[in-house]
């Protein structure tokens, strides 16, 4: 068993870290034949990729790992779905244990929005945040695409309110993080600047 762990990783799936990603499209890939036609739509997910969905809980032994990792994951999840994946991210961590997250940063994009008086602002803020829905295709191949894709933002968060989440669950010494900031260089391998961008970033451990 990898004592690092990353997940909701999509196609990143570097070798140093065991990797699960609880997308569809993902389970689909996998099933013969019909996951072959699916992927000429759709990127393919690595061998490496395992399925594993945090809010369940992942297949990993309670205590057992030295890293936890998720980038633009947590955002897409219901409050209530928000705050069981923490508490099951402490349950696999073992003692000092660290867990990075980054997701987007509300109050950046609605300081810009605040800023903006321009009529195309509001359109901007919906787009960038996420929370808007451009058009509801009600067909069954629309509903799949949708139910496939799991893009919508369900509930989003500042530095204050994610930090109170974080301690409620348990965890300590936490403090905004910088790329390549921790003290194990494994991160390295999973974070990508570009996803660091209007972003929180936050270290803890268990």
């Amino acid at each position: 068993m990898a004592s690092h762990i990353q997940y909701g990783c999509g196609l990143s799936a570097p070798s140093e870290w065991l990797n699960f990603d609880a997308s569809p499209t993902l389970r689909l890939q996998r099933l013969p034949i019909i996951g072959r036609l699916s992927a000429v739509r759709q990127p393919l997910f690595p061998e490496a990729v395992l399925y594993g969905d945090i809010v369940r809980g992942l297949p990993v032994p309670p205590e057992s790992c030295r890293a936890v990792y998720c980038s633009h994951v947590l955002e897409h999840l219901s409050l209530a779905d928000f705050r069981t994946a923490l508490v099951n991210t402490r349950k696999i961590l073992g003692r000092e244990g660290i867990f990075r997250l980054v997701l987007p940063d509300l109050r950046i994009l609605a300081q810009r929005y605040a800023a903006d008086a321009s009529d195309t602002a509001a359109m901007r803020f919906m787009t960038d945040s996420g929370l808007g829905l451009p058009q509801r295709n009600r067909s069954a191949n629309g509903l799949l695409r949708s139910w496939l894709g799991n893009s919508q933002h369900l509930w989003m968060w500042d530095y204050p309110s994610l930090r109170k989440e974080l301690e409620t669950a348990g965890f300590t010494g936490i403090r905004a993080a910088q790329l390549g900031d921790s003290e194990d260089p494994l991160f390295s391998a999973v974070e990508d600047r570009s996803r660091w961008e209007d972003a929180i970033a936050i270290q803890c451990y268990a």
